[in-house]
């Protein structure tokens, strides 16, 4: 009886949450691009803001120029979200209670093991992304002129070879488990917090729907932003060089010439990017999985 009210929960294909993170990309790839441009960016070169650099794409190389690495952004949806997004819900249906969802303890411990395995299987694409979104802010000479994901992730490995694959793994994967846990796994806390009690003052009551998965996806999009920040600034200054600095040695270097404040570089064009990305990611995601239930009663 145990296993058959298990069953109960719902089980969607392994790779919606691709789907839905790769949709949700399509919109918010240029605040993408306008956020590892600004984590490049050294001390000795003054911090511009998102909308200067998008305008100064935008003025210089055209409109298609905010959107140079979206082949790169796919290529990690389709990997890196897939494996978070789907092995999460598939951690979830597995441990839960007759049922009903498991304990918020549980969620995020599901949200960082599937976080990390996405963070690995996602690690090439994110090298690519970050070289790709950040060439044009390099000198000519130290350029690397992928023209998209396929060619680039070629030419990875036939300079780099199987260590160019792996470039800032365990930067990658600490950070991949931070998001999974303080965006996925918060995104349900934050939903469920929001349909058991009603708001303060207004004595509003929330019901499962679109209003409550963006109130909720916006929350969780913040959460992930401030704390992923450091671990991201990091992670790009590591995948954007050519070198082989090792994240303590890249955190000591940055917190002596920077300060502190390094950690949350570009976080305004992050949030920017994250907040309306996990509110498109979620709302996509939560349609995709209604609209499969109907194809496919359980």
């Amino acid at each position: 009886m145990h296993l058959k009210e298990r069953n109960k929960m719902p089980n969607y294909p392994f790779w919606l949450g691709g789907v839905a993170a790769s949709m949700a990309a399509c919109f918010t790839h240029p605040l993408d691009l306008a956020k590892v441009r600004m984590q490049s960016l050294g001390p000795t070169v003054p911090s511009p803001s998102m909308l200067k650099i998008l305008r100064h794409s935008i003025s210089n190389y055209g409109l298609r120029s905010v959107y140079t690495g979206l082949s790169a952004s796919l290529m990690r949806q389709m990997t890196y979200s897939l494996v978070r997004l789907g092995s999460y819900e598939e951690m979830k249906r597995i441990i839960s209670e007759n049922g009903h969802p498991p304990s918020t303890g549980k969620l995020l411990l599901a949200a960082g093991v599937a976080g990390g395995l996405g963070g690995i299987a996602g690690n090439p694409a994110d090298v690519l992304l970050v070289r790709m979104t950040s060439d044009s802010i390099r000198p000519p000479e130290k350029r690397y002129n992928y023209r998209n994901a396929i060619t680039g992730l070629v030419s990875l490995v036939k300079e780099d070879g199987q260590k160019g694959l792996a470039r800032g793994l365990g930067t990658n994967t600490t950070r991949a488990v931070l998001m999974n846990t303080s965006q996925v796994g918060s995104y349900d806390f934050f939903k469920t917090t929001l349909l058991q009690y009603p708001i303060p003052l207004v004595n509003y009551q929330f019901h499962d729907g679109f209003f409550l998965h963006v109130v909720a996806s916006l929350a969780a999009g913040t959460c992930g932003t401030t704390v992923c920040s450091p671990a991201d600034v990091i992670r790009t200054r590591i995948m954007g060089s050519s070198g082989n600095a090792s994240p303590i040695e890249v955190l000591v270097r940055s917190l002596r010439e920077e300060g502190p404040a390094f950690m949350f570089k570009g976080w305004t064009p992050a949030w920017m990017r994250l907040g309306p990305n996990t509110v498109l990611m979620f709302v996509f995601f939560e349609q995709l999985k209604r609209g499969w239930s109907s194809l496919v009663p359980s």
